[in-house]
């Protein structure tokens, strides 16, 4: 099938379904791209399906202190999505029953969300046993009142996975703006002080790397290595584990993609570096993404393009585990950023 050519506009990539039209549509020069589904029907794994549900991610809303060019969120000051207590009412009574073993919160920058705390005792009461909060760091110093963050993690034995792009600060200010590499490091080292990645510790610290531009991230295990010495040696800081994801080609990331006339080659360099073996791995088939309104998804990255889990329970406030378990897993062309080399899912290489 011959597609069709899409002329871009700023305007165009405001709405997720002209997005889903721009990767589904979107014509290259060199060659056609193959459709992510005949890609994995390849080698037997269409139709994606689930397996054991293992993780419940949620998100609280996309405000944010911060603005990355990156964000496949969108999320900044300005925005007004935020969780109410009433939809987490309904998200704790399905952490009482799932079979789920781990809480995962995101946002925009979680912590935004005016019962972030209270959520984060409720649920800690609810029996978790691994409780994740996704932090950008610079929260902790955004304001006084989240100053005493690290002592409040530590009480309910939270993981803190928190981004980080670089242990450069050039590379960091420059994808996520000025001063936040010198606040990152501050907050890490407040983090370490209260006992997050130190020895006997069982408080853990992870960061997560993210490409500055147009290209995929290199091995995980070198990476990591190199953060682990340079933090060390420049700062005194610890961690346990580095997360390298890709960046997959939708919101803000594939505006730039396009802008910068790299579009194209992206998504080329994606479909070369596939990998069969990551498809197994994929955090969609253990997970389910909740949005800040209470609706499911395979995965955050369809949460934003719209695109709900298939399957009759629809909403957080009609959870039923055994219809989603049975669900076809809904899939598209920017798929392809989670099975390129390594593969790539929010805690890091898959393969």
């Amino acid at each position: 099938m011959k597609l069709k050519s899409l002329k871009y506009r700023k305007d165009d990539l405001s709405s997720p379904a002209n997005q889903l039209e721009y990767l589904s549509n979107g014509i290259f020069k060199e060659k056609e791209l193959p459709y992510f589904k005949d890609k994995i029907a390849q080698t037997g794994h269409f139709p994606l399906k689930p397996k054991k549900l293992e993780i419940l991610q949620i998100n609280l809303g996309y405000m944010c202190n911060q603005v990355c060019g990156h964000c496949h969120v969108d999320a900044g000051p300005d925005r007004k999505e935020i969780m109410t207590r009433e939809t987490m009412h309904q998200c704790l009574d399905v952490i009482k029953t799932t079979g789920a073993h781990t809480l995962d919160l995101t946002g925009g920058a979680p912590e935004m969300n005016p019962d972030f705390r209270w959520f984060v005792e409720e649920a800690s009461k609810a029996g978790i046993r691994d409780f994740i909060v996704r932090s950008n760091l610079t929260i902790i110093l955004a304001n006084k009142k989240y100053h005493d963050l690290p002592e409040f993690f530590k009480k309910h034995n939270v993981h803190v996975v928190s981004s980080l792009p670089f242990y450069k600060r050039e590379k960091t200010d420059k994808q996520r703006g000025s001063g936040v590499f010198d606040k990152s490091i501050k907050a890490l080292q407040m983090l370490n002080k209260v006992g997050y990645a130190q020895e006997g510790s069982n408080l853990k610290l992870d960061l997560v790397y993210n490409p500055s531009g147009a290209f995929l991230p290199t091995d995980q295990a070198a990476m990591e290595n190199d953060f682990k010495l340079a933090l060390k040696e420049d700062f005194d800081i610890d961690f346990n584990n580095l997360f390298a994801i890709t960046n997959l080609p939708i919101s803000r990331f594939l505006e730039y993609l396009i802008a910068s006339e790299n579009y194209e080659d992206y998504m080329y360099a994606l479909v070369e570096a596939y990998n069969p073996a990551a498809v197994d791995n994929l955090m969609c088939t253990n997970t389910i993404s909740v949005s800040w309104d209470g609706w499911l998804y395979d995965c955050d990255f369809n949460q934003m393009l719209e695109l709900k889990v298939k399957s009759k329970v629809k909403h957080i406030s009609e959870y039923n585990e055994d219809l989603l378990n049975d669900r076809e897993i809904v899939i598209s062309q920017h798929c392809y950023g989670c099975t390129a080399g390594a593969g790539s899912s929010c805690q890091g290489s898959v393969a």
